[in-house]
């Protein structure tokens, strides 16, 4: 009886670290998996930080003073009015 519960134990015990190893090994292939995809993640997101610099950068550009200023007098021909021609309107 003790000899059979010596080997009902080992086949547990044998059963127990196949069974951790396993997980072990599936845990394991997880944790690269999730590292692979964090790194993919963070050279999307330090492309998108350099694309927002560009247009931001873009935008300041496009929306200078003199610029507006520029595309209005040129392209739509306007001018700056005399000052009789200003009038306030109050509410």
């Amino acid at each position: 009886m003790l000899e059979r519960t010596g080997y009902l134990l080992l086949i547990v015990l044998v059963l127990a670290a196949v069974g951790s190893s396993l997980a072990v090994v599936q845990l394991k292939h997880r944790e690269r998996n999730l590292i692979a995809q964090l790194s993919r993640l963070q050279h999307e997101s330090d492309r998108l930080d350099g694309e927002w610099s560009r247009l931001l950068l873009e935008e300041a550009t496009l929306t200078t003073h003199a610029r507006v200023e520029g595309k209005a007098r040129d392209e739509l021909h306007m001018v700056l009015p005399h000052a009789q021609e200003i009038a306030q309107v109050h509410r």
